[in-house]
């Protein structure tokens, strides 16, 4: 969400909004996307958070934004998790059109919900898949309850066509992103910078050509690191790791896109040729059609061929 829009939109809920700088806990930022969250009040306030997103998806650059929702952040103003995701993609098909960036979802449960509600989760979102709904990822404290017991929630969505794309190796450990892998069947690990710290589950990522989700501001602002010039993305690039780059939540940590690829220039020493490999496998382990892939891939190729660097 743009932060004036969650200034107009606290304003007319009678909500005073102050975004902190920072924050001592995960569980402070999950209470500021809560709260967040709760300003969004009608269907046509997400209709436009929807469009605001693909658009600011649209002006950094990218041809494919794939957010990860929990649909109980809504449920009930916005009615059952079927409506909310009826909602949402009914928007982002529309936003789609208008600002020519694809649009998919990834429908995720919530560590902090029983496994039997991500099991019925994963069922729906598999529904929705024809519907724009592209994966299927597992959001939350990582420390409340570990990737396996969500094991037949994922087994259901890799059954029905989706990807796997849980959270792990953010707050938790190396073992964590290993479970994601051997147990979820991860297509993709949100986060997953923990992995760095043990050689093999760095070569079960390289050999299974399973990507990490890299969010270096998030993990500064959350202490997943201690600083952006101490962040492993380089040293998980060097050991063959696919990754993206990406801004986790701009809302909630003051960036977008764009200036995350900034930082990872200036401030992580990524050339030109790490930066559009970055790019390339953001695409290549997305739920985008395969028409926008090659096109996005030669647009990425051609952007190389004329770098300085």
């Amino acid at each position: 969400m743009r932060r004036s829009t969650l200034l107009e939109l606290a304003d007319r809920a009678g909500v005073v909004a102050t975004l902190p700088t920072g924050y001592g806990s995960f569980a402070a930022f999950t209470d500021t996307i809560t709260a967040a969250a709760a300003c969004l009040r009608t269907a046509g306030d997400a209709q436009r958070l929807v469009h605001e997103v693909v658009e600011d998806a649209a002006l950094a650059g990218a041809v494919w934004v794939e957010p990860s929702m929990w649909p109980g952040l809504f449920r009930g103003r916005l009615g059952s998790d079927a409506e909310v995701l009826d909602v949402v993609l009914d928007a982002g098909r529309a936003a789609q059109e208008r600002y020519g960036v694809g649009f998919g979802l990834v429908v995720a449960a919530n560590r902090d919900r029983p496994p039997d509600e991500a099991v019925a989760l994963a069922r729906l979102a598999v529904r929705r898949r024809r519907d724009g709904v592209v994966g299927f990822g597992l959001d939350g404290d990582e420390t409340a309850a570990p990737g396996p017991l969500f094991a037949e929630a994922f087994t259901v969505a890799r059954d029905g066509g989706l990807l796997a794309v849980p959270h792990a190796g953010e707050l938790t450990g190396a073992p964590s992103v290993r479970d994601a892998i051997d147990v979820l069947g991860a297509d993709r690990v949100m986060h997953g910078v923990a992995a760095i710290t043990d050689p093999a589950v760095l070569d079960r990522l390289t050999t299974g050509d399973i990507a990490l989700d890299v969010c270096p501001t998030s993990n500064v602002m959350l202490s997943v690191v201690p600083s952006l010039d101490r962040h492993p993305l380089p040293a998980l690039l060097a050991r063959g790791v696919p990754c993206s780059i990406n801004a986790d939540d701009p809302l909630l940590f003051d960036t977008d896109l764009f200036t995350e690829y900034t930082r990872a220039r200036d401030q992580l020493g990524l050339n030109d040729v790490q930066l559009a490999a970055c790019a390339a496998t953001s695409l290549r382990h997305s739920g985008a059609p395969r028409h926008l892939i090659d096109s996005a891939l030669t647009g990425i190729d051609a952007w190389l061929q004329h770098s300085p660097a």
